[in-house]
């Protein structure tokens, strides 16, 4: 499986034969969008992270659920949010603890997924927030490993831990933290916390927000680069997500939206299907012309992306 870095080279190889639809590539999100919401694994990762603030970062248990939903709804991710307000710490233990206990064993092989994605003849990318051992890990016990050209993950987007915000959003320079760094750096200063909710209980709370230095969904800079990092043409894509703000983001940017858990289709969503396994139903035109051999990646290498922290 290849996990791109912002320095990887992308040799892309076209379909001979023109394909008689208007897509080559497809972009997809992996947590509740190739598996459902059903199997468990998001409310362990949220109890997971709920867990991460009190014992690590010692932020009071009474403030969690608030500044969790804080969090999440203004910075895309809590993780996000938690760096974005002052808080600072090691993003592979970040992850290893929010993920590293999830129960993958809930995560069963989809052999229907499997040749429903061998047989569509297309460039297919993985584009999810989470890391390259939770993305390797979740794919490998769906049976899906091979079925992606690659995986655009945390690491892809945050090469190295960045402790300030670049007034370019899109400024890929980031900060390097030393090894023998003693105090945490944070967004706002080394001491001080920023009060979101606090902030938001404010009756004309309209003071900016301060940047998170990380990059991610929904953020219309972080889609953007993901495209330029795997060479995806945005009006040739279809961009499969759960997230309705991820839609709406990946529709800003010219994506062709597919929203996936509802049949209800929302503003910036060109299709909604209630399982990712309707999408022959939904998009018969991406299997026309000549569909008879399968397209998988098995001969793929990792490339390493390490994350300095």
């Amino acid at each position: 499986m290849l996990f791109y870095s912002e320095h990887l080279v992308v040799k892309v190889n076209y379909p001979q034969k023109e394909l008689s639809n208007n897509y080559f590539f497809e972009l997809a999100d992996l947590d509740d969008t190739l598996y459902p919401l059903s199997s468990g694994l998001a409310k362990a990762c949220r109890n997971n992270i709920e867990d991460y603030m009190v014992e690590k970062l010692g932020i009071e248990k009474n403030k969690i659920a608030d500044l969790g939903n804080l969090l999440y709804k203004n910075y895309g991710t809590t993780m996000a949010g938690l760096r974005a307000i002052g808080y600072d710490f090691d993003y592979d233990e970040y992850h290893s603890f929010v993920h590293g206990r999830l129960p993958y064993e809930n995560l069963k092989p989809d052999p229907v997924l499997r040749s429903l994605l061998l047989s569509l003849p297309i460039r297919k990318v993985i584009f999810t927030n989470a890391d390259r051992v939770h993305a390797a890990e979740a794919l490998s016990r769906l049976g899906l490993e091979d079925c992606f050209e690659g995986v655009i993950c945390f690491e892809t987007l945050n090469p190295s831990h960045k402790s300030t915000v670049s007034d370019d959003e899109d400024d890929i320079a980031f900060v390097r933290l030393t090894a023998n760094t003693a105090t945490a750096t944070t967004t706002t200063s080394s001491t001080e916390i920023f009060d979101i909710i606090g902030h938001f209980s404010q009756p004309n709370a309209g003071t900016a927000l301060p940047k998170t230095p990380i990059v991610c969904k929904p953020s219309e800079a972080a889609i953007e680069r993901a495209l330029r990092i795997a060479k995806i043409n945005p009006q040739r894509t279809l961009f499969f997500d759960d997230s309705a703000r991820n839609i709406q983001s990946g529709k800003r940017v010219g994506l062709h939206t597919v929203l996936v858990g509802t049949s209800q289709r929302i503003k910036g969503a060109d299709y909604a299907l209630e399982s990712i396994h309707n999408m022959r139903e939904a998009l018969p035109e991406l299997w026309e012309g000549d569909k008879k051999s399968e397209v998988g990646y098995a001969g793929q290498v990792a490339v390493e992306t390490p994350v300095t922290a």
